[in-house]
């Protein structure tokens, strides 16, 4: 189901990761991220100290392996893009395993926070930062309608596959182009209504 990769299908864990304040998990990934840009390369230590690190959190965080490997997949071709253009290029060849590398840590920083702490925790870190308060809702707003969209897109699916019999591939793309055109005006429709109702309750 889609509503795996995009909530947290695995957040309702009980573990040591799990329990520790959000603003702690965040602060720590910030620090992970943020070194691991701007540390050099030559600093091995660096790199193989933070994924043991990344590792032990993943282990006690008592989520699946696959599961994380699953969402860092989803989130590799968007590196692997950049990487490509910098292995090509002369002045670039040399560090392509390093941003590789960073990369990776990176997203894979991402991935087990997302997984271990739940959204309004996090926007409840944000708040606490004094983060602008339209901000926090419109990232509210948009993790909501995510599931909404996603309940949405099954429906229509399930709809069409069971209108559909033939088996042919072009038949399949053309059914999905369908879907996706119609799920944008319905998505449209329903956000439009969703507005008005939220001014109806004295929202601005």
């Amino acid at each position: 189901m889609l509503k795996d990769w995009l909530g947290h299908h695995h957040g309702h864990h009980s573990s040591r990761v799990h329990r520790l304040p959000a603003a702690v998990k965040l602060g720590a990934a910030l620090a992970i991220i943020m070194g691991t840009v701007l540390v050099p390369w030559h600093w091995h230590g660096w790199f193989i100290a933070v994924a043991s690190l990344l590792a032990l959190a993943a282990l006690f965080s008592r989520v699946s392996p696959l599961f994380l490997l699953k969402r860092l997949a989803l989130l590799s071709p968007f590196v692997l893009g950049v990487l490509l253009v910098n292995a090509f290029q002369p002045s670039m060849r040399g560090s392509w395993l390093g941003f590789a590398a960073r990369s990776a840590i990176c997203l894979f920083t991402v991935v087990l926070v997302s997984n271990t702490t739940s959204f309004s925790r996090i926007l409840g870190v944000l708040r606490s930062v004094r983060v602008p308060a339209l901000l926090i809702t419109t990232l509210a707003l948009m993790h909501r309608y995510l599931f909404v969209l996603v309940d949405e897109s099954e429906r229509m699916r399930r709809a069409r596959a069971s209108r559909t019999f033939s088996p042919r591939r072009r038949v399949r793309w053309h059914m999905l182009g369908t879907l996706v055109g119609q799920l944008f005006v319905r998505a449209s429709e329903r956000a439009e209504r969703i507005y008005a109702a939220m001014c109806a309750r004295g929202w601005k």
